[in-house]
This record gives C-alpha cells, sequence and structure tokens, in this order.
C-alpha cells in the first residue's frame, strides 16, 4: 500500500523566496523524488559537491518552490503523487522556459525519453546511475545553460 506523502501545503507550510545562490555554491537545484530514501541521498551527493538543493517529494510541491525561487537545474523524476514528471516539466517551460531540466528516473522505456525531450528536457537518466555520472551531467547541464544564458551561481 502505498500512502501519498503530505504536500507542503496541506502541512501549512508555503516557501517563501529561497535565497539559494552563494558564492561557494556551483549551482542551485530544486529536486523532485517521491522516494524518501532517494530524495535523501542524492540531496547528500549533491551538497558535497557543493550544490544547493531543495528537495521535494510531489508535483504539487515543486510547482510552488519553482514559482517562488530560481534554480540553475531542475532535477525531476518521471512518477512523482500528484502527476507526472512529463507533465511537470511542461508546466514548468510555461513559466520557465531557461532552466534546464534534467530526468533522473527509473522509466526507461525509449517513449518516455522522447516524451521529456519534447516537453522541454535537457538530459534524461535511468536510475540507477553512479553518482559520478549523476555529478557529471548535472554540471553539464548547467554549465551549458550559463553559457547559454548568461547565468551565475
Amino acid at each position: 500500500m502505498y500512502d501519498k506523502p503530505a504536500s507542503l501545503a496541506e502541512r501549512g507550510m508555503r516557501p517563501g523566496r529561497l535565497n539559494l545562490r552563494s558564492s561557494s555554491s556551483v549551482g542551485s537545484i530544486l529536486y523532485v523524488e517521491d522516494d524518501k530514501d532517494t530524495r535523501e541521498l542524492l540531496t547528500y551527493v549533491l551538497a558535497m559537491k557543493n550544490y544547493k538543493v531543495v528537495a521535494v517529494e510531489n508535483y504539487e510541491d515543486a510547482l510552488m518552490v519553482a514559482r517562488s525561487s530560481q534554480f540553475d537545474l531542475y532535477l525531476i523524476d518521471n512518477w512523482m503523487p500528484g502527476g507526472s514528471g512529463i507533465d511537470l516539466c511542461a508546466k514548468l517551460r510555461e513559466f520557465n522556459p531557461w532552466t534546464p531540466i534534467l530526468f533522473y528516473s527509473g522509466a526507461a522505456y525509449e517513449g518516455d525519453k522522447q516524451q521529456a525531450f519534447a516537453a522541454g528536457a535537457q538530459g534524461y537518466l535511468v536510475k540507477p546511475v553512479d553518482n559520478d555520472e549523476l555529478i557529471e551531467e548535472v554540471s553539464r547541464i548547467i554549465s551549458a545553460a550559463k553559457r547559454t544564458h548568461g547565468m551565475t551561481a
């Protein structure tokens, strides 16, 4: 049986404008993952490489946080409570066409990848992936976006 995690709104929480950029950070990431263990592990791995990570567990929280803060990357799973990663990707593109999106998902079919790219993603990694490979792809995508859009961390 799967218990739906409570959203930030259901818990009475509203994120304010988050200051995620600092001189020591190599980038800020909104990470959307419903599996608690995976979410905590990847948040730790990314933080150890000096990324600032805001991790949420569902579609609704992801949209709320994305609308209230700027990030250098959206890292999203394809399956989550409240909607799909494909739907989230398309929704993010409606109000933010420049922040890159990297899928990190167990959805391994070629059709899943094609849908993600069609919705606006810049990358797609199939779980499980070696942590070094994930960090390399995160770094590559953030660097490419900064070069293209003149963004700074």
